[in-house]
């Protein structure tokens, strides 16, 4: 009786499969049979349940499904823009068991790849000598690739600055070299000036003299004697013999008087009472104390210690130059009368020149204005 009610059993689920599956196919809703034993005596029932539906030929189950990944990458470069190359780039998420770094490349570049979308990543950027950058935290999408811009890292404070250390010689030779491409108009020598007098420091002997033997050798100051010989030919002073032996004599006359002149004022005595023989332009301030500066300045001088003094050096150089004069001037211009005369003309001429270097030199020298 048990084998013919489950053979009955049997029979029946074979009957309603087919008719399931058909129905399966166009309601997409599966029905399938399964013996259920009774609990008391053995026998069993057929029981219709819902069957999972099958994947869509286009789509992939979702368990087969995997995130593509994505990639940070930058460039390191300093505050001026330059490439920093060795320095080393951390990347993290808050996992310490996925800390990543790299060193930059030569090209300043580093570059993470394999990143999981959704996780707060932050860069963090040191180098030796520079402050540590870090980036806000970065959130990829999926598989995006991420540049991150704006890395300037910065010096560290131990090497932010650098200090430079040059003995006095060495700056004075630096502002004697301006001072040599000083030029009126860009050709007539204009070295005896200092237009930023407040970074100025004291010549040595060795640049005094050399200052001397460059004006003295300059090609416009032999030039000037020149012309200022054939003017004085022209008005018989000083009282030489006409014609070229008398122009010859009188442009070694004045040529001598410039040399002596800027020998003594300007090397020789600076040397040795350890003055400044350079005109300190003063350049702001009234008309009035500009005017008194620049005609005190035959008179008053700074000295090698940076303060004011008397200016022997300049009235001691006109005197010295004047009295050397007697021994070439014709016997009509010479004697101790002369002498005085000549350097009264001489601080005339010397506070002539410092009003005409305060008020008009500085504009008429491009190289002034380019150096200051």
């Amino acid at each position: 009786m048990r084998f013919v009610l489950h053979s009955c059993g049997v029979a029946l689920s074979l009957v309603l499969l087919p008719a399931a599956l058909c129905a399966q196919e166009s309601a997409s809703i599966a029905k399938v049979a399964v013996e259920t034993p009774q609990a008391s005596d053995g026998r069993t029932s057929v029981a219709l349940v819902d069957a999972p539906e099958p994947a869509k030929n286009n789509e992939t189950p979702a368990a087969n499904k995997t995130d593509l990944p994505g990639t940070i990458s930058g460039t390191v470069t300093d505050a001026d823009g330059d490439l920093v190359t060795g320095a080393t780039v951390v990347l993290e998420d808050g996992n310490p068991s996925d800390r990543r770094s790299q060193i930059v490349d030569d090209s300043g570049l580093f570059s993470f790849g394999g990143l999981k979308a959704g996780v707060p990543y932050r860069v963090t950027i040191s180098g030796k000598g520079f402050e540590n950058w870090q980036s806000d935290p970065i959130l990829l999408s999926e598989g995006q690739f991420f540049d991150v811009t704006g890395i300037k890292i910065k010096l560290s404070g131990e090497t932010a600055s650098v200090t430079v250390y040059s003995t006095t010689e060495q700056i004075a030779t630096q502002q004697v070299e301006l001072a040599e491409q000083q030029r009126v108009l860009g050709f007539i020598p204009n070295f005896y000036v200092i237009y930023d007098a407040k970074d100025a420091v004291p010549l040595t002997p060795k640049l005094k003299f050399r200052m001397a033997l460059k004006v003295s050798t300059d090609p416009i100051s032999i030039f000037g004697a020149a012309f200022m010989a054939g003017v004085n030919q022209a008005f018989n002073r000083p009282e030489y013999q006409q014609g070229m032996k008398g122009y010859a004599q009188r442009f070694g006359q004045e040529y001598t008087d410039g040399v002596t002149d800027i020998m003594f004022g300007g090397a020789i005595l600076p040397t040795l009472l350890r003055q400044d023989p350079r005109y300190y332009y003063q350049g702001t301030g009234s008309v009035k104390s500009r005017t008194l500066h620049a005609l005190s300045n035959p008179f008053i001088c700074k000295g090698d210690n940076g303060k004011w003094q008397p200016n022997y050096s300049s009235v001691g150089g006109d005197l010295a130059s004047s009295a050397l004069s007697n021994l070439y001037y014709p016997k009509a211009d010479r004697g101790v009368a002369a002498t005085f005369e000549n350097v009264l003309v001489l601080t005339a001429e010397r506070e002539g020149a410092s009003l005409f270097q305060e008020f008009v030199l500085r504009k008429l020298t491009p190289s002034a204005k380019r150096n200051n």
